[in-house]
């Protein structure tokens, strides 16, 4: 026997007068209108009037939120980087080196 389809189940609970009214979130899945059937403007979330002005409010207000560091936090993000790459700098000059004889040598044969 096939499974019931969801507007039998439906008919059916209407029948046996049981039927629990749908939460909010459903009703209101159930009362919204297809993508396809909205209007263009609708769809793609444009509005008539200014181009870019909720765009930049909306950056601007996101700006306000961002917890910039201070002068002190800055120069020693910088410090702890550039200590980096002299570290990662020199490993691979040492690595250069030590392996300098090998890839002449054996590689390429001279």
């Amino acid at each position: 026997m096939a499974r019931e389809t969801r507007r039998q189940r439906r008919d059916q609970r209407k029948a046996s007068g049981s039927a629990k009214p749908a939460p909010q979130r459903a009703q209101r899945a159930q009362a919204q209108v297809r993508p396809g059937m909205q209007p263009t403007s609708v769809q793609t979330g444009r509005r008539g009037g200014r181009k870019g002005g909720r765009f930049v409010k909306e950056a601007w207000a996101e700006l306000n939120k961002v917890e910039w560091p201070s002068r002190g936090q800055v120069i020693q993000g910088t410090i702890v980087v550039i200590i980096a790459c002299a570290i990662v700098g020199t490993y691979l000059y040492g690595a250069d080196q030590i392996f300098k004889p090998f890839v002449r040598t054996v590689l390429l044969g001279e």
